[in-house]
């Protein structure tokens, strides 16, 4: 039992005048109590109660440090009902990360519309093709399109996300298209690539007999933006691995042009992750609430 808990103890002793009666209220036992008194005692080296057989009552000693207790627990309940009112009110910071690229194009735009109806929140959001650590960069909350590995972060789904092997014609006409992985090997494969990146090797799914295929790409240019590899893929530098959301309205278009539709990489999700804390604050669960709300159902990419 903690130091706190033998001031609480002591507080409803002096005010009822009675070990038994505060033991029955605070669900101890007289005898508990009474070391718990006992205990108080001994730290502070005076007495503070004087026993009878029917009736406590306080020593001047016990009086001072009882006064004393009534501030400390009165400061603490007023700490407590402000963490309440933050905790259960929608306010307060709320710190995202996300890719750049999609930070842009489909959370940034949505941001003032959640802010319009939680004006007392502020958004921080911070665009990196990094992972940042959540709980060292004090970050609340991360939008992660990856293949997710076991942690500790509570995780929620937000959409769906294909991806694919995209080239402009452009690039297409010199080079000619691949029409197996292996032809891979031979093109100008553009890469993201950053600490902890892995996507100089390509994973395609073929047929069910053929399986899973994993290439080691190379090429002449990498960036740790995808954007920019979104960029260079346009102007018809070489291939890349993109997810619809980037390239889609560029496939409709036709400014890229999808290579070997037969051999797709794995589905990467859109998804929300956050510490584990069963006292998650009210405004973030409203912002993953918001986002489950913006992105579920058809995702904002497939509805052009």
């Amino acid at each position: 039992m903690s130091d706190f808990e033998d001031i609480q103890i002591f507080v409803r002793v002096a005010e009822l005048g009675n070990l038994s009666a505060a033991g029955r209220e605070l669900r101890h036992s007289a005898a508990v109590v009474s070391n718990r008194i006992a205990r108080l005692e001994e730290r502070l080296g005076v007495r503070l109660l004087n026993r009878t057989t029917r009736r406590v009552n306080l020593t001047t000693e016990g009086d001072v440090y009882y006064r004393h207790c009534l501030r400390i627990l009165a400061e603490m309940q007023e700490a407590e009902n402000a963490i309440a009112n933050q905790k259960n009110t929608t306010r307060g910071p709320v710190t995202l990360t996300c890719p750049i690229a999609f930070g842009n194009k489909y959370v940034a735009p949505i941001i003032p519309k959640f802010v319009e109806k939680n004006p007392d929140v502020q958004v921080r959001l911070h665009l990196s093709d990094r992972l940042l650590d959540l709980l060292q960069d004090k970050v609340d909350l991360a939008i992660r399109i990856a293949e997710l590995k076991e942690s500790s972060l509570i995780v929620r789904k937000l959409a769906a996300n294909k991806r694919m092997l995209v080239a402009s014609p452009a690039y297409l006409k010199r080079h000619g298209a691949p029409s197996a992985p292996g032809d891979l090997l031979h093109h100008n494969c553009l890469l993201l690539r950053f600490p902890g990146s892995r996507q100089y090797q390509w994973t395609l799914l073929g047929s069910q007999e053929e399986g899973p295929v994993t290439l080691s790409v190379s090429g002449s240019m990498d960036s740790d933006n995808g954007e920019v590899l979104t960029r260079w893929c346009l102007d018809g530098h070489g291939i890349a691995l993109k997810s619809y959301w980037e390239v889609g309205e560029y496939i409709r278009n036709g400014q890229l042009q999808v290579v070997l539709p037969d051999y797709t990489p794995p589905a990467h999700a859109v998804y929300a992750l956050y510490p584990e804390n069963r006292y998650l604050p009210t405004r973030v669960r409203a912002f993953v609430d918001f986002l489950v709300s913006e992105f579920g159902g058809t995702p904002p990419w497939d509805k052009s």
